[in-house]
């Protein structure tokens, strides 16, 4: 599945260690994901979206959006025939969501759960 560019769950302690140097003093990272060259993670204080761009993936766009810029959000689960869950976020200021679409095997509950706890606290 991660071939079409669903996402993935990684492990917690990997991605701290693999993405450090984007993190703050103590900021921890609760749960990351990976699409086919993309990672999305979920920290304490924001959601970083890491886009590697052009054909080698050298370029990396690291896209930062503080809980608090998150106006509202929204999360589809998966059906019968479509298997795949989709996450989309409002960033204040713009009409047009963040879309991100997961596979089966992602917990889209808990993906909800998180944004829950550091969107609404």
């Amino acid at each position: 599945m991660a071939l079409f560019g669903n996402a993935h769950t990684v492990d917690r302690s990997s991605a701290q260690q693999e993405y450090a140097r984007l993190l703050g003093p103590g900021e921890q990272i609760h749960a990351a994901y990976q699409l086919i060259r993309d990672t999305i993670l979920f920290t304490d204080r924001r959601l970083i979206l890491v886009d590697k761009q052009g054909l080698t993936g050298k370029k990396v766009e690291y896209h930062s959006v503080p809980y608090r810029s998150i106006s509202h959000f929204a999360v589809e689960t998966a059906g019968t025939f479509d298997l795949d869950a989709e996450l989309k976020l409002w960033i204040s200021g713009s009409p047009t969501p963040i879309q991100k679409t997961f596979t089966k095997g992602v917990d889209i509950y808990e993906v909800q759960a998180i944004l829950t706890q550091f969107v609404a606290g």
